[in-house]
């Protein structure tokens, strides 16, 4: 039988709001913990909950971009359930009706674009941080013991929830890493995995091909790496495909991947909505956006992410494009004049390496190197690149070093390099091809990277074919 997987995601984004959810404490990160806390954070008697109007509006704001459709009325429930991190036993959060629902984010692919359907986009109060001290990697499992910084408790947080619409690891790695860029761009969070504004959990189930049957679904918890949510989904997949086919039952529980060890042990069984027992937050009145700001935060969106890889495919093809947009230079991209994809090349993979700031880079200067880089060596190319966000960057300044386009020059080079390197030649000439790239290298190592590439490619493939 062929399986197939059925996947949907719950993505947690810290909105970067100068204070928290329900009170004036700082939003901060890595500052000593329970530095910024107060009565309301840290549900002392008493305490009642102010609401963030910043937060309201950028969740309907991301709504709009996620395709979503906003109520004209959007009430807080309380979440309940005890934890360490929860002190007021309870979460404030959003329940049947949220503040976003009934959405859909396009995702491009090669050939055609995968719509996921976006069920809703709720605000709620994130948790205070437990860190768990000894045992392996700071994880739950194997830890002496865990501590609680109150710092995040009250952080606003959006939670988006899928449909289960995904279908393979591939296409949740994409759906993922285009969501942060769209959220990024939005200006509402950094989307930060490294330092928690952005988690997320995964649903996953299998069933028969061609069917569309529902079955027992496991959540892989607090994912924080693209890579590692493709790996969980693939060792989920198998776990799950082996149960069924030797005859078990795939039990509902929430699960903590180990990318280190590509393993999966469960944290608890997996909870449904009537577990956390909820009901309307009776401190906070319910919210009703006036459609006059709810048609202005729709104007100010702007071309989103998946709308520009499909413009940008049609010069540099869809990898390219999407390789661009998804790592946010996309923008430098267009700034630099010069054939395309040869632009294109240069910005995700040299430029990139490089680790610049793409506001910096003097994108007329670059473009006249890109345009002449067969006429200079390759290191001036190279420290010419590198210099290109530096104050007062010139392009003549490295052009002005001629690269060795001499024949009389490169021949004898390149008859030493094909003599000292016969196997690879008699393999060229059997069809590999790619092993032209080899030869080139060689040249360029000899030279100390001053050769014309164009000559000495024009001159291999002469030498070679005779």
């Amino acid at each position: 039988m062929n399986w197939e997987p059925v996947i949907g995601l719950e993505i947690h984004v810290h909105l970067k709001t100068r204070t928290k959810m329900f009170c004036r404490c700082e939003v901060a990160y890595f500052d000593p913990p329970n530095t910024h806390t107060c009565p309301v954070c840290l549900a002392l008697p008493g305490a009642l909950p102010v609401l963030n109007r910043q937060a309201v509006e950028w969740t309907i704001l991301l709504g709009h971009a996620l395709g979503c459709r906003i109520p004209e009325r959007a009430i807080f429930h309380r979440k309940n359930y005890f934890y360490p991190d929860n002190p007021k036993g309870y979460q404030i959060s959003q329940y049947d009706e949220p503040l976003c629902v009934d959405g859909s984010f396009v995702v491009p692919g090669a050939g055609a674009d995968h719509v996921v359907g976006i069920e809703r986009a709720h605000l709620e109060e994130d948790a205070a941080k437990t860190i768990h001290v000894g045992g392996a990697e700071g994880r739950i499992h194997g830890a002496d013991r865990s501590l609680v910084d109150f710092n995040r408790a009250g952080t606003p947080l959006v939670e988006i929830v899928t449909r289960p619409d995904i279908r393979s690891p591939a296409e949740a790695k994409a759906f993922l890493q285009l969501l942060r860029q769209t959220v990024v761009e939005l200006g509402i969070s950094d989307a930060e995995m490294e330092k928690g504004s952005l988690r997320f959990d995964v649903n996953v189930s299998v069933r028969p091909e061609g069917s569309d049957e529902l079955r027992t679904r496991t959540e892989l918890k607090n994912m924080n790496s693209f890579n590692f949510a493709a790996k969980g989904i693939e060792r989920e997949v198998r776990r799950q495909v082996e149960i069924w086919e030797s005859g078990g039952e795939v039990e509902q529980e929430t699960l903590h991947f180990d990318p280190g060890n590509e393993s999966a042990a469960p944290l608890r069984s997996k909870e449904e909505a009537q577990d956390y027992r909820y009901f309307p937050e009776p401190d906070l009145v319910p919210l009703e956006p006036s459609r006059e700001l709810v048609e202005s935060l729709h104007g100010d969106l702007r071309e989103l992410p998946s709308a520009r890889i499909r413009r940008l495919e049609t010069d540099v093809g869809f990898a390219l494009a999407e390789g661009l947009v998804t790592n946010g230079r996309d923008k430098l991209y267009s700034r630099i004049p010069g054939e395309r994809p040869a632009v294109a090349n240069v910005v995700m993979n040299e430029l990139a390496a490089l680790g610049l700031d793409p506001a910096a880079v003097d994108a007329e200067e670059v473009g006249k190197v890109i345009e002449r880089r067969s006429e200079i060596p390759r290191a001036a190319f190279t420290e010419a690149l590198a210099a290109s966000a530096s104050p007062g960057f010139s392009a003549e300044t490295y052009l002005a070093e001629a690269a060795i386009a001499d024949v009389g020059e490169l021949d004898p080079v390149i008859d030493r390099i094909l003599a000292a390197n016969t196997q690879q030649v008699e393999a060229y000439r059997g069809g590999k091809e790619g092993l032209l790239g080899f030869f080139v290298g060689q040249v360029m190592k000899e030279t100390g990277g001053k050769a014309n590439a164009k000559v000495v490619n024009e001159r291999l493939r002469e030498k070679l074919r005779a």
